[in-house]
């Protein structure tokens, strides 16, 4: 080859490597990773098929190191330019009676010239090549190169190998090709692919850390919505029904080709940051008490069974005065001579406990977490300003300050102080998400989580934002987390609401101004609440 020639060979091998290495670098997904890889160094080594071995070390003894002897060679893929071919994936031990078992284990490329000039099998030391697969297609294999694909560490992690390089790189071989069309390998494809490996090794190393890095993020999310759900177990499966929403209206809109919402597009990297906001969500209610955070009814579990002890005490009280005054009459006058009296006494005491029975039974219906009505509202107030004697002659309230206020909320069992402490679990997601180092992919998961209950007119919490201030993600989010809210049918508070009525609450949020009208149309026009029910 003259000098120009080898020049512009030299340079076109260069700019190769350069666009594999950029190609390789880039990709994260390991399969695709893999295809990649095999489709390269077969273009810059002329090689007409070949296969991709990737090494798997199973831990047998939990020490957290490998067992050299277990390892097993996992074929992944294989590629043909000549032979349209369905492959199936397979194992094999990694020893040295197999090409692709002794590239590992002497972690050195193997160049077999002519594969039907191997030595006898049963020489120490000699490959075998399992001929089936020719046999079965027709397909000879002639020339092969083989080569390992190590770490940063110089650990093999896999094995790549060519298999007939091709004198001219466009020609599709036939079965009378072999002798004329198929060289071996030379040094320089070795060179390359060598190159092109060990390029490969190191992305596919970090490919599989990028994987398992993932995976250990995910199972914290896991574990984090775990957390969560074991401080409020009647919401379990809310935080990723509300995550799956989100990212299916996200899906639809990133579709639209028209409307409002046309120019919006979301990246998987977007999407997957949709969905650990929504996941995340709820997260700070892990911050809120228990008693707050699970209140299914106005009063505290504890508080109900003290305020029947006071009204049985109230009883008690009202039948021993009641008996005190018929015995000093009956003392006094006589039975027959206090008759008319007694009678008087018993009509009032009667009235009296049936009072406390009817104040008892109001006391249970007002604490259902259902709309107060002002009558009831009243004579709640009437009760509280009733005083007994607690029996060492001090006056007593029959329902304290903390109980009626508990009991006067309009609707829904929370009062104005617990819904400003439920209302901060938001402010403790912000504060929680915000110590995670995200990455830039990642980087807006706080700021999408921590504005889920902000509201377009500039009202909601924890920062009253206004419109243009809150993330569409949030938007998206917030319509989700209501629908969800109501449609759920394990809150233990209140019934789940249809899907018509739960559609019209949230077009009512709109008409507000609370919520946003273009992307509750998607929800709607979409029917993305189908994902969850």
């Amino acid at each position: 080859m003259d000098a120009p020639a080898e020049q512009d060979r030299l340079r076109y091998e260069r700019d190769e490597l350069l666009a594999i290495s950029r190609a390789l670098s880039s990709e994260r997904d390991i399969r695709k990773l893999l295809d990649l890889i095999l489709a390269k160094i077969r273009q810059i080594t002329g090689a007409d098929a070949g296969s991709v071995y990737v090494l798997e070390s199973p831990d047998d003894d939990g020490d957290g190191k490998p067992d050299r002897a277990e390892k097993l060679l996992h074929f992944m893929l294989s590629q043909n330019d000549s032979l349209k071919i369905d492959f199936k994936e397979f194992r094999l031990r990694v020893d040295h009676r197999s090409i692709v078992g002794r590239a590992v284990l002497d972690a050195r490329p193997i160049n077999i010239p002519d594969l039907e000039q191997l030595g006898d099998p049963a020489l120490p030391g000699a490959f075998q090549h399992d001929r089936s697969f020719d046999a079965r297609t027709g397909y000879r294999a002639r020339s092969m190169l083989t080569v390992p694909m190590t770490s940063s560490r110089g650990e093999v992690l896999g094995v790549v190998q060519l298999i007939n390089r091709k004198r001219r790189a466009e020609h599709t071989l036939q079965p009378g090709d072999m002798d004329t069309e198929v060289v071996a390998f030379d040094a320089r494809s070795e060179e390359l692919a060598l190159a092109v490996a060990a390029q490969a090794g190191i992305c596919l190393e970090n490919a599989t850390l990028y994987r398992e890095i993932t995976n250990l993020f995910e199972g914290f999310v896991d574990a984090a919505v775990t957390a969560i759900e074991s401080r409020d177990p009647t919401t379990s499966g809310h935080s990723r029904r509300v995550a799956s929403l989100t990212v299916a209206l996200a899906q639809r809109v990133d579709g639209l080709g028209d409307g409002p919402l046309a120019a919006l597009r979301f990246t998987p990297e977007d999407l997957r940051q949709i969905e650990y906001a929504g996941v995340l969500h709820d997260f700070g209610k892990v911050g809120v008490r228990d008693h707050v955070l699970v209140k299914a009814k106005k009063l505290h579990d504890w508080q109900p069974p003290v305020i029947e002890l006071r009204l049985r005490y109230l009883r008690k009280s009202i039948e021993a005065a009641a008996l005190r005054r018929s015995l000093a009459l009956v003392l006094a006058q006589g039975a027959a001579g206090a008759a008319a009296e007694l009678a008087a006494i018993e009509r009032e005491t009667a009235l009296g406990l049936a009072e406390i029975d009817e104040a008892w039974r109001l006391i249970q219906a007002a604490n259902e977490p259902t709309l107060l009505e002002t009558p009831v509202r009243d004579r709640l107030r009437e009760l509280g300003a009733r005083a007994y004697d607690d029996g060492d002659g001090n006056l007593r309230s029959l329902l304290e300050a903390g109980e009626l206020d508990a009991l006067e909320v309009p609707r829904g069992s929370l009062t104005r102080a617990e819904r400003l402490e439920i209302q901060s679990h938001v402010t403790h997601t912000i504060a929680f998400l915000e110590t995670i180092p995200w990455g830039r992919s990642l980087r807006n998961v706080p700021r999408i989580a921590g504005a889920h209950h902000e509201s377009l007119d500039g009202r909601g919490y924890p920062h009253g934002l206004s419109a243009a201030q809150i993330p569409v993600e949030s938007r998206m989010l917030s319509i989700a987390d209501i629908f969800d809210a109501l449609t759920a049918s394990d809150r233990p508070y209140k019934a789940a609401v249809p899907v018509p009525k739960a559609l019209d609450i949230i077009a009512s949020e709109v008409k507000a101004g609370r919520c946003d009208g273009d992307l509750f149309q998607v929800f709607i026009g979409a029917e993305i609440w189908k994902q969850v029910l």
